[in-house]
Protein backbone atom coordinates (compact mmCIF):
# COMPACT_ATOMS: atom_id res chain seq x y z
CA UNK A 1 0.00 0.00 0.00
CA UNK A 2 1.50 3.34 -1.04
CA UNK A 3 1.27 6.30 1.33
CA UNK A 4 2.92 9.67 1.70
CA UNK A 5 3.26 9.09 5.42
CA UNK A 6 1.74 8.25 8.76
CA UNK A 7 0.99 10.29 11.85
CA UNK A 8 0.83 7.74 14.66
CA UNK A 9 -1.06 10.03 17.07
CA UNK A 10 -3.13 12.79 15.47
CA UNK A 11 -5.58 14.88 17.48
CA UNK A 12 -6.24 17.66 14.96
CA UNK A 13 -8.43 15.83 12.43
CA UNK A 14 -10.91 14.03 14.67
CA UNK A 15 -12.36 14.33 18.17
CA UNK A 16 -10.34 11.40 19.48
CA UNK A 17 -6.71 10.42 19.15
CA UNK A 18 -6.22 8.77 15.77
CA UNK A 19 -3.66 7.28 13.42
CA UNK A 20 -3.61 9.30 10.19
CA UNK A 21 -2.65 7.68 6.89
CA UNK A 22 -1.71 10.18 4.14
CA UNK A 23 -2.66 8.77 0.74
CA UNK A 24 -0.36 9.38 -2.26
CA UNK A 25 -2.55 10.34 -5.21
CA UNK A 26 -4.93 13.12 -6.16
CA UNK A 27 -6.65 14.37 -9.29
CA UNK A 28 -6.22 17.91 -7.86
CA UNK A 29 -9.90 18.72 -8.29
CA UNK A 30 -9.41 21.70 -5.95
CA UNK A 31 -7.17 23.27 -8.61
CA UNK A 32 -4.87 26.08 -7.61
CA UNK A 33 -6.30 26.06 -4.10
CA UNK A 34 -4.68 22.77 -3.08
CA UNK A 35 -3.54 22.94 0.51
CA UNK A 36 -1.44 19.78 0.17
CA UNK A 37 1.21 20.79 -2.40
CA UNK A 38 4.13 20.07 -0.01
CA UNK A 39 2.66 16.63 0.72
CA UNK A 40 2.15 15.99 -3.02
CA UNK A 41 5.84 16.65 -3.65
CA UNK A 42 7.00 14.25 -0.94
CA UNK A 43 8.12 10.71 -1.65
CA UNK A 44 5.69 7.77 -1.75
CA UNK A 45 6.45 5.02 0.75
CA UNK A 46 5.36 1.37 0.47
CA UNK A 47 3.67 -0.04 3.59
CA UNK A 48 2.42 -3.52 4.32
CA UNK A 49 -1.25 -3.42 5.45
CA UNK A 50 -0.88 -6.02 8.24
CA UNK A 51 2.12 -4.08 9.57
CA UNK A 52 0.11 -0.82 9.58
CA UNK A 53 -2.75 -2.50 11.39
CA UNK A 54 -0.29 -3.98 13.88
CA UNK A 55 1.14 -0.52 14.56
CA UNK A 56 -2.36 0.80 15.18
CA UNK A 57 -3.31 -2.07 17.50
CA UNK A 58 -0.06 -1.74 19.45
CA UNK A 59 -0.88 1.90 20.26
CA UNK A 60 -3.49 1.45 23.00
CA UNK A 61 -4.54 5.11 23.11
CA UNK A 62 -5.70 5.64 19.51
CA UNK A 63 -9.36 4.98 18.77
CA UNK A 64 -9.75 5.80 15.06
CA UNK A 65 -7.95 5.59 11.73
CA UNK A 66 -8.07 8.61 9.43
CA UNK A 67 -7.53 8.38 5.68
CA UNK A 68 -6.50 11.82 4.46
CA UNK A 69 -4.76 13.75 1.71
CA UNK A 70 -3.92 13.76 -0.77
CA UNK A 71 -7.11 11.92 -1.90
CA UNK A 72 -8.00 8.52 -0.40
CA UNK A 73 -10.67 7.82 -3.05
CA UNK A 74 -7.96 7.96 -5.74
CA UNK A 75 -6.49 4.86 -4.03
CA UNK A 76 -9.84 3.17 -3.51
CA UNK A 77 -8.66 -0.44 -3.86
CA UNK A 78 -5.92 0.10 -1.25
CA UNK A 79 -8.42 1.79 1.05
CA UNK A 80 -10.88 -1.12 0.74
CA UNK A 81 -8.09 -3.65 1.30
CA UNK A 82 -7.03 -1.87 4.49
CA UNK A 83 -10.60 -1.56 5.80
CA UNK A 84 -11.41 -5.20 5.02
CA UNK A 85 -8.36 -6.43 6.93
CA UNK A 86 -8.83 -3.91 9.75
CA UNK A 87 -12.47 -4.91 10.28
CA UNK A 88 -11.46 -8.53 10.85
CA UNK A 89 -9.83 -7.50 14.15
CA UNK A 90 -11.15 -4.05 15.11
CA UNK A 91 -14.36 -1.98 14.90
CA UNK A 92 -12.80 1.39 15.75
CA UNK A 93 -13.96 4.36 13.70
CA UNK A 94 -12.59 5.02 10.25
CA UNK A 95 -12.70 8.62 9.07
CA UNK A 96 -12.12 9.46 5.41
CA UNK A 97 -11.27 13.02 4.39
CA UNK A 98 -12.18 13.62 0.76
CA UNK A 99 -12.40 16.63 -1.51
CA UNK A 100 -15.13 14.94 -3.50
CA UNK A 101 -18.76 15.95 -3.22
CA UNK A 102 -21.10 13.24 -1.99
CA UNK A 103 -22.82 12.73 -5.37
CA UNK A 104 -19.47 12.30 -7.16
CA UNK A 105 -18.58 9.12 -5.25
CA UNK A 106 -21.97 7.64 -4.35
CA UNK A 107 -21.01 4.30 -5.93
CA UNK A 108 -17.98 4.08 -3.66
CA UNK A 109 -19.82 5.21 -0.53
CA UNK A 110 -22.35 2.41 -1.13
CA UNK A 111 -19.45 -0.08 -1.05
CA UNK A 112 -18.04 1.52 2.12
CA UNK A 113 -21.43 1.46 3.84
CA UNK A 114 -21.10 -2.32 4.30
CA UNK A 115 -18.40 -1.66 6.92
CA UNK A 116 -19.19 -0.54 10.48
CA UNK A 117 -18.22 2.87 11.88
CA UNK A 118 -17.25 4.73 8.71
CA UNK A 119 -17.41 8.52 8.59
CA UNK A 120 -16.68 10.59 5.48
CA UNK A 121 -15.78 14.28 5.42
CA UNK A 122 -16.99 15.61 2.04
CA UNK A 123 -16.17 18.84 0.19
CA UNK A 124 -13.37 20.64 -1.58
CA UNK A 125 -11.17 23.16 0.17
CA UNK A 126 -12.15 26.72 -0.66
CA UNK A 127 -9.65 29.34 0.53
CA UNK A 128 -10.50 32.46 2.51
CA UNK A 129 -13.70 31.04 3.97
CA UNK A 130 -15.01 31.01 7.51
CA UNK A 131 -14.08 27.88 9.38
CA UNK A 132 -16.91 26.02 11.03
CA UNK A 133 -17.17 23.38 13.72
CA UNK A 134 -18.32 19.95 12.57
CA UNK A 135 -20.25 18.09 15.29
CA UNK A 136 -19.51 14.62 13.92
CA UNK A 137 -15.76 15.11 13.62
CA UNK A 138 -15.47 17.36 16.64
CA UNK A 139 -13.06 19.71 14.82
CA UNK A 140 -13.16 22.86 12.72
CA UNK A 141 -13.33 22.45 8.96
CA UNK A 142 -11.71 24.93 6.57
CA UNK A 143 -14.75 26.01 4.56
CA UNK A 144 -18.55 25.98 4.99
CA UNK A 145 -19.16 23.54 2.12
CA UNK A 146 -17.33 20.79 4.01
CA UNK A 147 -19.25 18.39 6.27
CA UNK A 148 -18.99 14.94 7.77
CA UNK A 149 -21.52 12.17 7.45
CA UNK A 150 -21.74 8.79 9.17
CA UNK A 151 -22.34 6.36 6.32
CA UNK A 152 -22.61 3.13 8.31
Amino acid sequence: MLLKGIIEEDFSSYKSLSMLLAFPYCTFKCGEFCQNIPLAKSENIEYDIPTLIGRYMKNKITSAVIFAGLEPFDSFSDMISFISQFRKICNDEIVIYTGFEEHEISDKTRILSQFKNVIIKFGRFIPNQEKHFDEILGVELASPNQYAKIIS
